[in-house]
């Protein structure tokens, strides 16, 4: 049990890695909280210093969250001391994707300002569970198609989360159930400034065509 609490704590301490706001402070030495939507994640870092930034950012937020997911079987590979149990759950893992999610939102290095969580918890369900990470995707990639409008694709491929991890995983308990319901709502509430946008007709559109030099 005691290995599991310090599993949750690495798991928060590798998802508050503020990668946004580290790399705009190292190669463009700026905050990038102080431009664009304010938020210190992927598309706001394609906004604000182009695609190549963003990718970066991108790619490294979400091998965060698969890493928080993952450090139990990496630190069996070298010891079986420290297993990760629970009763209260039958996938401990999501507890961990939580926490890195977290993380990444609540940065203890950053005075707990930080993204909204997208691209971390992504990462965590592609390590939970590729094949429920591929319903996301889908889910994502069709909404915005239609849209262009990432934030929407984000809240839905979330909700798509949820219900494809129940379906695809019926010895769930209702620990796992808890956890599993409070993903999207954790991205529907960072993301509600932008559900406020939606409502006024002011959510800005994300265009890849365009580059920023």
């Amino acid at each position: 049990m005691s290995a599991f609490f310090v599993y949750i704590l690495l798991a928060y301490l590798i998802g508050s890695i503020p990668t946004a706001i580290w790399y705009g402070r190292i190669f463009h030495k700026t905050d990038i909280r102080q431009h664009g939507s304010g938020n210190a994640g992927a598309t706001n870092t394609i906004r604000t210093f182009g695609k190549k930034a963003g990718i970066i950012v991108l790619l490294i937020d979400i091998g965060k969250g698969s890493l928080g997911v993952l450090l139990p079987v990496i630190i069996d590979q070298f010891t079986s001391r420290f297993p990760i149990t629970n009763p209260w759950f039958q996938y401990p893992s999501l507890a961990l994707g939580l926490a890195a999610g977290l993380g990444h939102i609540y940065p203890i290095y950053e005075k707990f300002k930080g993204g909204k969580g997208v691209a971390t918890l992504f990462g965590v369900i592609l390590a939970l569970s590729p094949i429920v990470a591929l319903c996301a995707v889908i889910c994502f990639v069709l909404l915005f198609i239609f849209t262009k409008r990432v934030s929407v694709g984000s809240i839905f491929s979330s909700i798509a989360f949820a219900v494809a991890f129940i379906l695809f995983h019926p010895d769930l308990v209702i620990g796992d159930y808890i956890l599993v319901c409070i993903y999207p709502l954790l991205l529907i509430y960072t993301h509600r400034s932008n559900i406020k946008r939606w409502l006024n007709g002011t959510e800005p559109k994300l265009s890849l065509g365009k580059k920023k030099e």
